[in-house]
C-alpha cells in the first residue's frame, strides 16, 4: 500500500511528520486529495501546547487538521450523492446519524460517545495529502469559492454564521466584536456582508486589529483595555451597540461585549473557554438584554452558507496571511500560537501559489 506524510500535534509546541499508510475509502466513504486545511485556535487551545480537551475535544493522537477541503479522488460502495471530481467540504464531525442532534443537522452535539468522532481530534484530519471523510459530512464547493475559502467554512466561518443567525444582523445594527483573532475577522467579514455599517472590533494585538481595518471589516478598533464599554458607546451615540460578539473568550471582553450592548440588545458567546463575571439585574435584567451560547454549526447550515457567499462575492481566503507547505507544519502551528497573523493554511497543489 502507499504511504504519505502527515502531520501530529505530541502536545509540546511542536508537530511531527510520521509516514502513514495512504487510506482507501470503504463503504460510504470517500478519499479526498487535500487542498487547504486551514488552522483553528481551538487546536492550539486543546492540542498543541498541551492535550488538555476532554470528551468531545480529546485529541487521541490522529493526523491533525479539523478544516479540511479538497476534492474526491475516489469513491467506496454506497456512495449516493458524491462522485470522483467534486469539490468538497468537510463538515468536521462525524457523529452518529440517529440522535436527536444529529437528525437535527448538529453533529457538533451527537451524543454518542461510541460514534461522534471529530477530524482531527478523534479520526485522521486533513494536514496530510489524503483524507477519508464519511460522505455523509461532506458539502458541495462551488465553482465560485476556492479551496482555501471552503477550508473555514469546516469550522471558523460555520461557527461565526451560526451565532449570527442566532441575533440577527442587519443594516439597523452597530456590532461589537471582542477578540480580532480568525473567528473575529471572520465575523466582521459576515456583519458587513449582511449590512452592519458600525462595526467596532477589540483586541490586544495590533497585527490583527490592522489587518480588521486594512481588509475594511471594522469601522473602529480598539486596543483592550479598561475604557472600552465608554469609548463603544462614545461611538453608538452613548447607547452602545445593537450586537455584541465575542470571540475572545477573555472574562474582561466578555463583560465589555455585554455592558457595551445598548437596551433590548443581544449578546452571542462563540469563544471557548475562560469565564466571566457580571452583574445580573444591571448587566442583563434591567436593560432587557439577550445573551446567547453558540457552538460551530449544522451541516444544513454550513450549505446555506457556502450558497450566501457566492451570492454575497465575499471570500474567506481573504484572511488567510501565510501559507505554508506540509513540510513547513511546524512553522505554520508556531505562527498561529504567536496570534501575529490572521489565518494560517497549509495548502497543496494550486492552493500554494494562490
Amino acid at each position: 500500500m502507499a504511504t504519505m506524510q502527515a502531520a501530529f500535534l505530541p502536545g509540546n509546541s511542536t508537530t511531527q511528520l510520521k509516514d502513514v499508510l495512504q487510506p482507501e475509502p470503504g463503504h460510504g466513504e470517500v478519499l479526498i486529495r487535500m487542498k487547504a486545511s486551514t488552522i483553528c485556535g481551538s487546536d492550539i487551545r486543546c492540542i498543541y501546547h498541551e492535550h488538555l480537551g476532554k470528551g468531545p475535544e480529546g485529541y487521541q493522537g490522529v493526523v491533525a487538521g479539523h478544516e479540511p477541503c479538497g476534492q474526491i479522488e475516489s469513491v467506496g460502495p454506497g456512495c449516493r450523492r458524491f462522485k470522483v471530481g467534486d469539490r468538497v467540504i468537510v463538515y468536521h464531525i462525524s457523529g452518529c446519524g440517529v440522535c436527536n442532534d444529529c437528525r437535527r443537522g448538529y453533529m457538533i452535539s451527537c451524543t454518542s460517545t461510541q460514534y461522534r468522532r471529530a477530524y482531527g481530534w478523534q479520526r485522521d484530519g486533513g494536514m496530510a495529502p489524503y483524507l477519508l471523510a464519511e460522505e455523509k459530512d461532506l458539502v458541495l464547493l462551488p465553482e465560485e469559492l476556492s479551496y482555501a475559502d471552503g477550508a473555514q467554512v469546516a469550522c471558523g466561518f460555520g461557527t461565526v454564521y451560526e451565532g449570527l443567525e442566532k441575533i440577527g444582523i442587519s443594516g439597523n445594527d452597530a456590532v461589537l466584536i471582542t477578540g480580532l483573532g480568525p473567528v473575529g475577522l471572520a465575523t466582521g467579514m459576515l456583519c458587513r456582508a449582511m449590512g452592519s455599517k458600525n462595526i467596532i472590533g477589540i483586541d490586544v494585538v495590533p497585527e490583527r486589529m490592522k489587518l480588521a481595518t486594512d481588509l475594511g471589516l471594522c469601522d473602529h478598533t480598539l486596543a483592550s483595555g479598561p475604557d472600552n464599554v465608554a469609548q463603544v458607546r462614545a461611538l453608538t451615540g452613548g447607547e452602545g451597540v445593537e450586537r455584541a460578539v465575542d470571540c475572545s473568550a477573555h472574562p474582561a471582553a466578555r463583560a465589555t461585549a455585554i455592558r457595551a450592548t445598548r437596551k433590548w440588545g443581544k449578546i452571542v458567546l462563540l469563544g471557548e473557554g475562560g469565564s466571566v463575571e457580571f452583574n445580573p439585574s444591571s448587566d442583563m435584567i434591567h436593560d432587557q438584554k439577550t445573551l446567547y451560547g453558540s457552538w460551530v454549526t449544522s451541516i444544513w447550515k454550513m450549505e446555506e452558507l457556502v450558497e450566501r457567499l457566492v451570492r454575497w462575492n465575499i471570500h474567506p481566503a481573504d484572511l488567510i496571511t501565510h501559507r505554508f507547505r506540509l513540510d513547513q507544519v511546524a512553522d505554520a502551528y508556531a505562527l498561529m500560537a504567536s496570534g501575529k497573523c490572521g489565518k494560517v493554511a497549509v495548502c497543496f497543489d494550486e492552493e500554494l501559489t494562490a
